[in-house]
């Protein structure tokens, strides 16, 4: 019967075709993207066993600092015994990494770099002829090895971190966290450092892997929040007693103090906690959410180093305006690391442009040839010129007639926010984040200090050795 069509061989010669034409455009796609995307994961992985390879080939290159001092070096006995040294000991201990007991920090990093010669090759061919290694590439990084002693030297016995960048191009200058640890001695360290009898958690990158509550280096972001959703945030009047009460909570001034009528740039200036959880009562909580990510929270944070991603769980299904309020003054729930903090107010230097934070500035094979170089990077615009100008000028009111006035009578004018994060455990951390000079901002730095008080008694001191030493060095 006419109603039974045979099928048409040739559709079903096309449906195979297109079925595997599909399943082979795939798998070019994820060839491609794992070439570009995941290939260096790959490569730099201790699984994978092409590094033993190269081990047996190459000698692993060096690590050096901008200023062209080595901080990691293979040495070779008569024997052929290979040892990897660090001539700085434990002051580059984790931004430099280990290479014994598990591979950390910019040795893990640029791993596959090191382990590749790239010189001359038939001096390669040469040397595999006569059974010889040849010579690993070099890393030069961003880091300055002045600033990293001082950062080092300013941190003292404290528990903490430094972060030190370039707002403009997202070098990272000096990267300092402590406890730390000599990698020349990891080996019979090890036991004790994996014990931690202390609790120091010595292994830890502060910098980049140390959760904490901000404290009022956060009302940055509270800040940028309200102008957003007050045009006419410069008519903000608070009058502040030493304390606010909601519902029971009572969140208080440090030492109660009463700062009187305060418009939004001395609220921020004087780190009024009152009138800034007085703010967070009108906040649209959906809008604090999607600012903070724009800002990075929630995320890893777009550097090759091992690092955690901040903590904002504050949204519009909060449990109510208490969890606001103590969010607002940088408490209640929201963590954040020193790098990224470092990063938030690098943001404001740079006129609301986020760069992409490096610490490798180029690669070059033994001879001093060029291998690859890196360059600035745009991440993000998480805010506008105009807003981070706004909020540029009241962090120049905080050094001025706020709480970070221990900067006031540099030659070079800062801007800054101290903090003070309360926490389980002891005494505040202190925290401060700024950038110099205020008008053509060339550093920012963020410092964290463990368990000891108020961030314009701690942390500052330390950003102004910092910035002295930077500034200084320029005029020689």
């Amino acid at each position: 019967m006419r109603g039974n069509k045979e099928k048409d061989p040739k559709k079903s010669i096309y449906l195979v075709l297109y079925i595997f034409l599909g399943l082979f455009v795939f798998v070019i796609g994820y060839f491609t993207y794992f070439m570009v995307a995941q290939s260096k994961e790959v490569i730099n992985s201790t699984y994978n066993k092409r590094q033993t390879v190269l081990a047996e080939q190459v000698t692993r290159g060096e690590i050096l600092s901008a200023d062209n001092q080595v901080l990691a070096k293979t040495t070779v006995s008569k024997d052929g015994k290979e040892t990897r040294e660090y001539p700085y000991g434990d002051v580059f201990a984790h931004v430099v990494g280990r290479y014994s007991k598990g591979i950390t920090g910019i040795e893990q990093s640029e791993n596959i770099r090191l382990l590749t010669s790239s010189t001359n090759p038939i001096r390669k061919m040469y040397n595999e002829f006569v059974g010889e290694k040849s010579q690993g590439n070099n890393v030069i990084t961003t880091l300055d090895s002045n600033l990293q002693q001082v950062a080092y030297d300013a941190l003292g016995d404290y528990r903490g971190a430094v972060v030190v960048m370039e707002p403009k191009t997202g070098k990272i200058l000096a990267m300092v966290s402590k406890p730390a640890y000599d990698p020349n001695k990891v080996d019979a360290m090890w036991d004790e450092l994996v014990k931690d009898d202390k609790n120091e958690s010595t292994l830890l990158n502060r910098a980049t892997q140390g959760l904490y509550p901000p404290g009022s280096t956060f009302k940055l972001l509270t800040t940028l929040t309200f102008i957003r959703e007050n045009p006419d945030y410069r008519s903000y009047e608070y009058n502040c007693d030493g304390s606010i009460e909601y519902n029971g909570m009572v969140i208080h001034d440090y030492n109660n103090k009463s700062h009187g009528k305060v418009d939004l740039a001395l609220s921020l200036a004087k780190s009024c906690n009152p009138s800034f959880s007085y703010i967070a009562e009108s906040l649209d909580l959906a809008d604090f959410h999607s600012i903070s990510e724009k800002f990075l929270f929630n995320q890893k944070l777009p550097i090759e180093l091992e690092n955690n991603a901040s903590v904002f769980t504050l949204n519009k299904g909060a449990s109510g305006t208490k969890e606001a309020m103590q969010t607002a003054i940088g408490q209640g729930k929201t963590l954040v690391t020193p790098l990224h903090n470092a990063m938030i107010v690098s943001t404001i230097a740079n006129g609301g442009v986020m760069m992409k934070p490096y610490v490798v500035d180029h690669v070059e094979n033994s001879e001093g040839g060029m291998v690859k170089r890196y360059s600035p990077e745009m991440y993000a615009r998480p805010m506008t010129s105009g807003e981070a100008q706004t909020i540029g000028d009241m962090m120049r009111d905080v050094v001025t007639e706020g709480t970070a006035t221990r900067l006031n009578d540099m030659p070079v004018k800062a801007a800054g926010k101290t903090g003070s994060a309360d926490h389980q455990g002891g005494k505040a951390h202190a925290w401060f984040v700024g950038y110099a000079p205020y008008n053509n901002p060339e550093i920012a730095v963020s410092v964290i200090v463990e368990n000891v008080g108020t961030g314009s008694e701690y942390a500052v001191p330390i950003a102004r050795s910092i910035f002295d030493a930077y500034f200084n060095s320029e005029k020689e």
